[in-house]
């Protein structure tokens, strides 16, 4: 009869790796359950202790920061953190009216329609292939200067912010594209992942801009001079980015090799793959600068335009591959084209409004507990100049975005500072640009700018069997001499504001 037998021998011994993953391990889920009790001890509070409206105003933006921690939706933190708010503040009836009243308000808003158009308008564009063209052909004219790649890398990014609306969007549809050339063509990894973090913050500065949208929503700025703003700063930043990558590539030539010389007929040529972007920038800008249309109504034309183009660029294509021999459908091409981009459209602009509803209710619980006033009262007390305020800011925020999300981090604070700004003069169109400059410093700055985690995947991606190694410590190394040229700008920004309102100034915008 036969025995099982036992394997008696002993395990291998554990290394360093798995001790250190196991305490990394065990940190986190302390940490969770830490951040979970406090959120917990946060509610448990709220609804159960009788407190002052300003205490109850302070716990609920502790209870809100707490499930942003625990990795909650910032939408629904927001909404679960202001609801036991606002019930404490007034009733369970007011509640309940409150939210049927502020769910509808934030998504039947006439102004915020443009949210939807701007999205389906860079999501059209970036699937048709329409907006890589501007990548080819800034680099055929500017692929002679020092660093000429990434600087026709940072000015494809400007050309696309013209078209996108979306920071994120921007960098993968220049990142894809981009990236691998640059390593190719010898840059080092920081100058190659900077360049093009720094290319996709233009896209919420440059209009159309999602969050330019939302700023003018939340502080009842008017729309159309809102996106008018940012035009000259977006500009301006494109410009300063340049220069950095010259002055990179002056200092440390072994960082950007020179690119190719192409011939003039070439560089012509290109100019072709600029047409789509200017149509729309003229559309768009143009329309809401000369008052044609309403920002909204140059939106939808807008959105239009741009599903024209993708479809004329998506047969143009087709239509070589057939000649190719390669057997391609065209109804089915359009047909996966329109359908994944209306369903991305849709999937991305219901995140944004649901957001507007919990920024909305948060707003509401501010103004009620008085937390907004206080602000304002202790900063009038501080006897603090415009000038200084406006410095204080900028540190304020660089904090706040180590750990907040961008958007999370723009909507708690643009309820609780419209009331010293209201008092300090400042004018609320140009802080928003102030604001989205700053936002966009955030979305880069270690250690948890997303659009450096974004760059980072697309270029791992993207250089797969080059036998090129690419760390979160690249992008970071390459994102800090723009970070402090932004931080420069901000400078200037304040000292010289018509930078911002000189276009709305002059415009017929609405």
């Amino acid at each position: 009869m036969s025995t099982a037998q036992t394997d008696t021998r002993p395990a291998p011994p554990s290394g360093p790796s798995d001790a250190k993953r196991s305490r990394s391990s065990g940190r986190f889920t302390l940490g969770v359950i830490g951040t979970g009790a406090t959120a917990g001890f946060f509610l448990i509070y709220l609804l159960a202790v009788p407190s002052p409206r300003l205490v109850v105003g302070l716990f609920v933006i502790l209870l809100m920061i707490s499930l942003m921690l625990l990795k909650v939706p910032i939408a629904v933190a927001m909404i679960v953190a202001a609801a036991p708010g606002l019930y404490v503040l007034t009733s369970q009836r007011a509640l309940e009216g409150s939210l049927e009243e502020i769910v509808f308000a934030s998504f039947a808003s006439w102004s915020l329609s443009v949210i939807p158009m701007f999205v389906l308008m860079g999501i059209v564009l970036g699937k048709s292939g329409v907006m890589s063209g501007a990548y080819d052909m800034a680099r055929k004219w500017l692929g002679w200067l020092p660093g000429g790649l990434a600087v026709s890398t940072n000015i494809a990014g400007a050309g696309m912010a013209a078209t996108s609306g979306s920071s994120i969007g921007n960098t993968y549809a220049i990142g894809r594209v981009a990236i691998p050339e640059l390593l190719q063509s010898g840059y080092r990894p920081s100058l190659a992942l900077g360049s093009v973090a720094m290319a996709g913050t233009l896209g919420q500065v440059i209009p159309p801009s999602v969050l330019l949208v939302i700023y003018a929503g939340v502080a009842e700025t008017p729309v159309g001079p809102q996106l008018l703003a940012g035009v000259v700063p977006g500009l301006a930043l494109a410009t300063l980015f340049t220069g950095v990558i010259v002055g990179w590539a002056l200092l440390s030539p072994q960082s950007a090799p020179r690119g190719a010389s192409y011939s003039w007929g070439a560089r012509f040529a290109s100019l072709v793959n600029l047409i789509p972007v200017v149509i729309i920038v003229v559309v768009v800008i143009g329309g809401i600068y000369t008052g044609i249309f309403t920002a909204t109504e140059a939106s939808a034309v807008g959105a239009a335009v741009a599903l024209l183009l993708g479809v004329l660029a998506l047969v143009n294509k087709s239509r070589r591959a057939r000649a190719a021999g390669a057997p391609v459908k065209t109804y089915r091409v359009l047909g996966e084209f329109f359908s994944r981009s209306f369903i991305e459209t849709v999937s991305a602009v219901a995140a944004v409004f649901l957001l507007l509803v919990g920024v909305n209710l948060l707003t509401r619980v501010m103004a009620l507990s008085g937390v907004a006033n206080w602000v304002a009262d202790a900063v009038v007390s501080m006897n603090l100049s415009k000038l200084s305020f406006l410095l204080l800011l900028i540190p304020v925020y660089l904090v706040l975005g180590f750990f907040l999300d961008t958007l999370a981090m723009m909507l708690l604070t643009i309820p609780v500072f419209i009331g010293p700004l209201q008092a300090l003069d400042v004018d609320l169109i140009w802080f928003g640009i102030f604001l989205i400059v700053l936002a966009e410093i955030d979305m880069v700055a270690p250690p948890l700018g997303v659009l450096n985690f974004v760059v980072l995947a697309l270029g791992q991606s993207s250089t797969e069997g080059m036998g090129v190694r690419l760390t979160i410590g690249d992008v970071f190394k390459g994102v800090m001499p723009f970070i402090a040229a932004c931080v420069l700008f901000l400078v200037v920004l304040i000292g010289f504001p018509d930078l911002a309102t000189w276009l709305p100034s002059i415009s017929s915008a609405e």
